[in-house]
């Protein structure tokens, strides 16, 4: 839910962007002034910060194109009214259409890589993140997966940043959105990676036949139809088809842990994120040994099963 909001007649969005730009003068004035009127307007935040200083430092670092790690004495840099008055209209844009600062900088990072994202695809904020920072090494210690598929792919974002952290690996990226996969295919390139990554126009698996991976991860839509009703204004903004999963959330992980071992090799692993849904799923499937994962960053609701372990219980899922 939204944070509680103070009385927002306070705000200094009633004045002009002119003048506002005027009374602005070094990114600490900008950073100060958003974080305050963000906290005035009550902003949701989901979308890659947790607190409206963050939000407030991810829109002026990224309308400056500066690095988030940025040497702190840029602070007292003063701007050019060019700068100040982008900041301006940014900070009034993600107050007023509520839309997620991403699409309005239309950047997001993932496993520290920048992907370009707009509203045809989810805002990747995935933990599956740190898994590919290390390398799926709990799965493969010696040889990294020759063969990995980034189903319901939306942006690229863990497929491509699995080529990326794994250079030796062919991925493949699998949505049935033939509008996310242009946002997708704009990453491939962005990231230099076509000669091993294509993008593939499929629901679930019908567009891959005969193919097996050594690894099949996947961020699939899995919001239940109470959760999906009472999101914030933010989450409206991205594409319904990349959230909703039916009344429990799983409507298309059932379909996954069904016909995911015909495309895994016989020492494959399949890892699903199924955020809040996780009890929706343990109640489903209770003799199931799903492997929940630990992230250092946070997050909860991605498991892991092996090729074995769907071979052993494909009557539960059939």
């Amino acid at each position: 839910m939204a944070e509680s909001s103070p009385d927002a007649s306070s705000s200094t969005l009633v004045l002009s962007d002119e003048a506002l730009t005027e009374g602005l003068i070094t990114l600490r004035d900008c950073l100060r002034w958003a974080a305050s009127e963000f906290h005035l307007a009550g902003l949701h935040y989901g979308h890659g910060t947790a607190s409206a200083w963050d939000e407030a430092v991810a829109l002026s670092l990224g309308a400056l194109h500066l690095p988030w790690n940025v040497d702190p004495a840029v602070l007292e840099a003063r701007l050019l009214p060019m700068e100040r008055t982008r900041i301006v209209s940014l900070v009034r844009a993600r107050i007023e259409t509520r839309r997620p600062l991403p699409y309005l900088l239309g950047e997001a990072f993932f496993a520290e890589l920048p992907f370009s994202v707009d509203e045809r695809v989810l805002i990747p904020r995935s933990p599956i993140a740190e898994l590919i920072e290390h390398g799926f090494a709990a799965w493969f210690p010696g040889e990294p997966p020759a063969r990995v598929l980034d189903l319901c792919t939306g942006s690229g974002c863990i497929g491509i940043a699995t080529a990326r952290y794994l250079p030796t690996c062919e991925v493949d990226l699998a949505d049935i959105s033939p509008e996310a996969l242009e946002v997708a295919r704009l990453n491939i390139t962005r990231h230099d990676v076509g000669d091993r990554v294509r993008a593939v126009e499929s629901d679930l698996f019908a567009g891959l036949v005969g193919r097996r991976y050594d690894l099949i991860v996947s961020n699939p839509p899995y919001v239940d139809t109470r959760d999906l009703t009472t999101m914030p204004a933010e989450f409206r903004h991205e594409p319904a088809l990349a959230l909703g999963a039916g009344r429990d959330g799983l409507d298309i992980v059932r379909r996954i842990l069904r016909e995911a071992r015909d495309h895994l090799t016989d020492e494959g692993v399949l890892i699903v994120e199924v955020g809040n849904s996780d009890h929706h799923l343990e109640a489903a499937f209770p003799e199931v040994p799903f492997l929940w994962l630990e992230f250092e960053r946070g997050g909860q609701g991605v498991f892991a099963l092996t090729a074995d372990e769907l071979d052993a219980h494909a009557a539960s899922f059939a």
